[in-house]
């Protein structure tokens, strides 16, 4: 196992399995062919023809043309086309996420292969010549990659709420770290990533965020999503996302970066080019 197989699993994308998703003549997302079928044969506001499937609503407004496509969702979970729902909304959009048109559950994001956005932020403490990364092990009742480790927070990016604001929920209910204290966070840039789930494609763009903490400060959970917390030499880190597949695997690809820019991974290691590129690589276009 290397580092580039993190980054490579994270981009296992066959464009050639999807159809677009458009919605009032704006492509918005990539579905697969048997659901866009399925969604034709449901729904009356769905029509599948050789450029993909097409959503018309009623236009005017995003909460307009959201409540009715919201209720259309709902429907879909009852028939069991659509898992659940998450209760958070994502901006489906062709670039970013000011230049939205609908408004989609998160749960519902992959089926439709919209763009999502999150927020990881690395946690990390200086002692002396040591650096050291707190690490979180996800709670066992997980739906998404239970017992796993993760970073210190990190959440998806719903419409409607800032960056700092997001940010500072975030690290208020993974890890307990007050506002004052998660304002340190730099913002560091971004990875962004493709790959094909069960459920359809997962296009992500994921903030990355370094915030260098106390000596004293002991994260804790408060939302029930990590069961504990572990202080790491960076060396110890840097073994277990190179050697294994402990991480929940973006937190790999924020890790990975974390490494590259504090120089713990060099131009020495032979990948190291593919893994500058690999974590900014372009999404494809819908």
């Amino acid at each position: 196992m290397a580092f580039i197989d993190h980054i490579d699993t994270c981009n296992r994308h066959d464009p050639s399995r999807y159809l677009r998703f458009w919605v009032d003549g704006i492509a918005v997302g990539k579905l697969r062919p048997h659901f866009a079928k399925a969604l034709a044969e449901c729904c009356k506001q769905f029509e599948l023809s050789g450029a993909g499937l097409s959503l018309q609503t009623p236009g005017g407004s995003l909460k307009t043309r959201s409540a009715g496509f919201a209720q259309l969702v709902a429907m879909l979970v009852e028939r069991e086309m659509i898992s659940h729902l998450h209760g958070e909304q994502y901006i489906a959009t062709p670039t970013v996420r000011d230049q939205g048109v609908l408004l989609v559950d998160r749960a519902a994001a992959p089926y439709f292969g919209i763009r999502a956005f999150g927020q990881h932020i690395n946690g990390y403490v200086r002692s002396g010549d040591q650096l050291m990364m707190w690490v979180g092990r996800r709670s066992n009742d997980r739906k998404h990659y239970p017992g796993h480790l993760d970073n210190l927070a990190a959440g998806g990016l719903p419409y409607n709420i800032s960056l700092e604001e997001n940010l500072r929920k975030e690290c208020w209910e993974e890890a307990a770290i007050p506002a004052e204290l998660s304002m340190r966070a730099r913002p560091v840039g971004a990875i962004s990533y493709c790959t094909d789930t069960d459920k359809g494609c997962k296009l992500d763009t994921l903030y990355c965020y370094d915030l260098e903490l106390p000596g004293d400060f002991v994260p804790r959970c408060t939302d029930g999503e990590v069961e504990s917390f572990q202080l790491m030499p960076i060396e110890e880190v840097l073994a277990l996302v190179r050697d294994s597949n402990e991480f929940k695997l973006n937190c790999n690809l924020v890790i990975i970066d974390f490494l590259i820019r504090h120089g713990y991974i060099g131009p020495d290691e032979p990948s190291y080019l593919e893994l500058v590129t690999g974590l900014h690589r372009p999404l494809p276009s819908f």
